[in-house]
């Protein structure tokens, strides 16, 4: 009976073992027809790797140390990319590789395009990893796209771009004239839609004909210890996880020609009917150098971006540091996003930017039209910048429940806050080179607990209201030699409460302009 048992076992363990062997076999594309000096296009030498692979049901496609040519190059489930130390894989620049066309999402609009660098479509257990290069070569896609070639003469390219899109090109021509109307969209380096459990992983990426890694509508996406390089180039952000699940970036170093991360979740319309949130998403461990922003969530938001932590990043030299960004007929909300333990330096424009009104336009009725941000909160950050922050709600649709917690800002200028509701600092120090750390406009319901500046100037407020009502300031100690702490203007502005504050060395705690006629309460 015992003989039976550990035969029974053995027989297990050779099972599992034949399974082991087969996960992890190895797919060498030299030993399918790639060649490691670069000299000839090694598109079908990979394919046919990835198809021996997935025909034994996955396995490790593996670049070793050497230059590779290739078009694009598309996974299948359970296939691993492995990108040697070493290796340095370079795409294409011949725009005709990247056809047929394929199902692809360009900035929030589902569309026919060329392929993706890295493209998979509804597979899973997909890796790209290594200590290897990948390079997109997109100097020309750059040129092309916005050049005069492009806009002299019709293209094969938008022809065939026309020819697969009719129903979206009209349906846009209302609400979107502009690149889709050009017909030429470059197509993003790593791009997997519909796709659960994607990894990547070490490698390092530059020159990337448009967005960089751009998982769309993906379950469980990682990417981690990643190095993304795309200098002087438009367009070109960094991570772009759109309508995804539980994704998580970390250990990344960013610097490229456009936003460093941005989490997005379609546009308008067409992100509005596909109702794919962007949500469960941390990012965290990530310094950024050259880009338009940081972390940067919108425009394209119409589906919802929920669930976001933002922690222990560094910015340095990005134009801005966090922004949240929408406009009037996007519609969707943004909400329950955390940021913490962040150090922003020579940050170009604000630290900190929540905007509805990125692209003006004219109040209107509160349809699905109309975007939302809310519950949205700030902690334990220091920042060099040029304004520390800018809340710019709508008429019709207030920021709402907002929160900035022990803050240290030095700043030209300080916080402008204007159509919000529901907005508190606590323990925040603006050292404004000139105006007023805090400036409120049509705002409701606004606490302002150990609000300070070491840098007070002559007649100028550390805290200026204009039309806002519901104030509670408490727990402030002014510095020496501030001449005005709180000044109030506009006939709306009431019930505007100071308590428990410290103003031995403040010339004048309050100052109220004649249209502020309500009283205010001292003590």
């Amino acid at each position: 009976m015992n003989q039976l048992k550990y035969l029974a076992l053995s027989f297990v363990l050779l099972l599992a073992s034949a399974t082991v062997s087969v996960a992890q076999q190895y797919y060498n594309v030299v030993k399918y027809g790639a060649r490691r000096d670069s000299s000839k296009l090694a598109t079908q030498a990979i394919a046919k790797a990835i198809d021996a692979a997935s025909k034994a049901g996955g396995g490790t496609v593996y670049f070793p140390a050497g230059k590779y040519k290739t078009g694009p190059i598309h996974l299948k489930s359970n296939i691993i990319i492995d990108i040697d130390a070493g290796a340095e894989i370079y795409f294409s620049n011949n725009f005709d590789d990247y056809l047929p066309m394929v199902q692809s999402r360009y900035e929030g609009v589902d569309v026919m395009n060329f392929s993706p660098l890295f493209y998979a479509y509804k597979v899973e257990n997909i890796t790209i990893r290594g200590r290897g290069l990948i390079d997109g070569q997109g100097k020309k896609w750059w040129a092309f796209a916005e050049g005069k070639s492009r806009r002299e003469n019709e293209s094969k390219w938008q022809k065939e771009f026309r020819r697969l899109n009719p129903e979206v090109l009209n349906s846009l021509k209302p609400d979107v004239p502009g690149v889709m109307e050009r017909a030429f969209l470059r197509p993003p380096f790593i791009q997997p839609m519909y796709c659960k459990n994607v990894l990547i992983e070490g490698i390092t990426i530059r020159n990337s004909p448009f967005w960089t890694v751009n998982p769309e509508f993906c379950e469980n996406v990682t990417v981690t210890g990643v190095t993304i390089n795309n200098p002087k180039s438009p367009n070109t952000d960094g991570i772009n996880p759109e309508s995804c699940k539980y994704v998580h970036i970390s250990n990344c170093h960013i610097s490229v020609g456009d936003d460093c991360i941005t989490i997005k979740s379609g546009k308008d319309g067409p992100g509005r009917k596909m109702a794919a949130p962007a949500e469960n998403y941390t990012i965290t461990n990530c310094t950024m150098l050259s880009g338009h922003g940081g972390v940067v969530i919108g425009s394209e938001m119409s589906g919802d971006v929920k669930k976001i932590t933002i922690s222990n990043c560094i910015f340095d030299g990005t134009d801005r540091g966090i922004r949240i960004k929408t406009a009037r007929g996007r519609g969707g909300v943004v909400e329950e996003i955390r940021v913490d333990n962040i150090v922003m330096k020579n940050i170009r424009e604000q630290a900190i930017v929540l905007d509805m009104q990125y692209a003006k336009s004219q109040p209107e009725p509160i349809t699905e039209r109309t975007p939302r941000f809310r519950n949205i909160h700030f902690s334990n950050i220091t920042a060099e910048t040029n304004q520390a922050g800018y809340l710019n709600g709508l008429e019709e649709m207030p920021i709402e429940n907002v929160t900035f917690n022990n803050m240290n800002l030095n700043a030209k200028t300080g916080f402008t806050v204007k159509q919000a509701q529901n907005i508190e600092f606590h323990n925040v120090q603006v050292n404004a080179a000139t105006g007023p750390a805090v400036r409120a406009e049509n705002v409701k319901t606004l606490l302002l607990d150990g609000v300070r500046t070491l840098a007070p100037k002559a007649a100028t407020a550390t805290i200026d209201l204009t039309n806002t009502e519901d104030v509670f300031v408490y727990n402030s100690f002014p510095a020496a030699g501030t001449e005005t702490f709180l000044k109030l203007n506009g006939d709306k502005t009431k019930n505007v409460v100071l308590r428990n504050n410290n103003f031995k060395y403040v010339k004048s705690p309050l100052k109220k302009e004649d249209a502020v006629k309500e009283q205010v309460v001292v003590d």
